[in-house]
């Protein structure tokens, strides 16, 4: 299938008929304004011959609670609803639109496609499989959803985006895609999902000077060698490496406790075993114990004069819950013990049956990740995902939507600030993510591999902190 967005959607993808307004989103901005002292969004509407709620829609921002407009700051101005995009086109002030059509693509001409990208709208292209076949299809459908409202975002700050998408199951052929004049138009792709297709899409990104983003899960060796790919995927060594180093200078003052919690299912071996070695490595003590261990012998492995860290070996529910069970009833008994929790990603699923617990042992939980429903801006592009799609996100973590929408922003905004030199390294520019931070560092000589870990950090105060690393 070789459709630019517009035809892509309505030919292919008959079920994302909800999707076609965003993904078709024509200039509607008119230009910008810097507030000055004592303006007023009432007086700033009336200045430019809108309703409040042009002004609001305009600007979503000004609808969270506690807005206050200060002096300064930069909105958007859209046209009047009654003024045609034929007129707002012959003033030369409305901004291109977000996605392109096949027609917009044909009309690039070569000098176009040599200019810098920070010039010009940016040509993004994704090859993901995008049907309502299976899991893959369906949830790679929310993913591109999340990147179409990102493009939306983006165009209300003066960036503008052409997308083209291509349906690249398993199945299917990938070459079909990269045949498509439009693919070698692209300034960057996003995908694939598949190991097996990533032969043909290195060397595609090679020969066109071309950045691919490889979202998930999958092999890529062509990492070591090709400079133009970056990998957010990280393999679970990488993680357990870096969440080792990073629990080594957080804790170094603390008493380490290893508990068995008896789950012949648990995969935390990896884990536990290698924080062991290097604690052992550096001569810190540590105490090992047992969830069934009677209360006295519990009791033993916690230290009356450091605080304590304890480390389960599974992520499990069931389990952790025994373990709170197990450290209220020492803490009822010694209260003067100090003890601090160390999880494991799994547990940000856990909050509805283990929060209070959580804050109560100062918990700490690394991931790559972290889905925060109670965020003014998780909750305003959720219910715009409802809104524009006609349907809720699902129930995962991370949200595909929030993870989509997060990728394409922050290669969208670094691409429109540094051109093609964008290396996603750390500071170079203050994204602050829905839900899924990033940073890259270069691979050998290589591409660049995000190297984010985070610590959800549940504090006795009742509050959550991340902590970025």
């Amino acid at each position: 299938m070789t459709k630019c967005l517009r035809y892509f959607l309505l030919l292919a993808m008959a079920f994302l008929s909800a999707g076609v307004a965003s993904a078709q989103v024509t200039g509607s901005i008119r230009g910008q304004h810097k507030v000055k002292k004592k303006e007023t969004i009432f007086g700033i509407s009336r200045m430019y011959e809108l309703s409040v709620d042009e002004l609001l829609n305009a600007n979503p921002e000004m609808k969270e609670p506690g807005y206050e407009l200060k002096k300064g700051e930069v909105i958007q101005i859209p046209w009047p609803s009654g003024k045609s995009q034929a007129a707002a086109n012959q003033t030369g002030n409305a901004s291109q639109t977000v996605a392109g059509t096949q027609n917009d693509g044909q009309k690039a001409s070569a000098a176009s496609a040599k200019t810098d990208v920070r010039n010009r709208a940016i040509r993004l292209g994704v090859m993901l499989p995008l049907h309502d076949i299976n899991g893959d299809g369906k949830r790679m459908v929310e993913y591109y959803r999340g990147i179409l409202m990102a493009c939306d975002s983006l165009k209300k700050i003066g960036i503008s985006v052409d997308v083209h998408a291509w349906n690249t199951p398993e199945d299917g052929n990938i070459q079909t895609a990269l045949a498509d004049k439009a693919a070698a138009e692209c300034d960057m792709i996003i995908g694939p999902l598949y190991s097996k297709q990533m032969d043909a899409l290195s060397d595609f990104v090679t020969k066109n000077d071309i950045r691919l983003v490889i979202p998930f899960s999958i092999s890529a060796p062509q990492l070591a060698t090709n400079r133009n790919i970056f990998q957010i995927w990280q393999s679970p060594t990488d993680i357990n490496e870096s969440t080792i180093s990073r629990f080594l200078g957080t804790f170094k003052d603390y008493h380490p406790i290893f508990v068995d919690c008896n789950d012949s299912t648990s995969q935390k071996g990896m884990f536990t075993a290698g924080l062991r070695r290097q604690l052992e490595q550096r001569g810190i003590n540590y105490s090992v114990t047992n969830l069934k261990s009677l209360e006295e012998n519990f009791s033993k492995a916690f230290s009356r004069t450091q605080p304590n860290v304890v480390i389960l070996n599974s992520g499990r529910s069931p389990e952790l819950g025994v373990a709170f069970s197990k450290i209220n009833g020492l803490k009822a008994n010694y209260p003067e013990l100090n003890i601090t929790m160390f999880g494991y990603t799994e547990w940000l699923m856990y909050t509805r049956t283990h929060l209070e617990n959580f804050y109560k042992y100062n918990t700490y939980i690394p991931s790559v990740f972290y889905y925060n429903p109670l965020s003014a801006v998780t909750q305003s592009l959720q219910q715009k995902y409802n809104k524009e799609f006609q349907t809720d996100m699902q129930q995962s973590l991370p949200r595909f939507a929030l993870t989509g929408f997060d990728h394409a922003y922050f290669f969208l905004r670094g691409l429109n600030k540094y051109g093609k030199t964008f290396n996603g390294a750390a500071g170079m520019f203050g994204y602050p993510p829905v839900q899924t931070p990033l940073q890259f560092e270069r691979y050998g000589n290589g591409g660049l591999r995000n190297r984010t870990l985070l610590f959800v950090h549940y504090t006795p105060e009742h509050q959550v902190e991340t902590i970025k690393f």
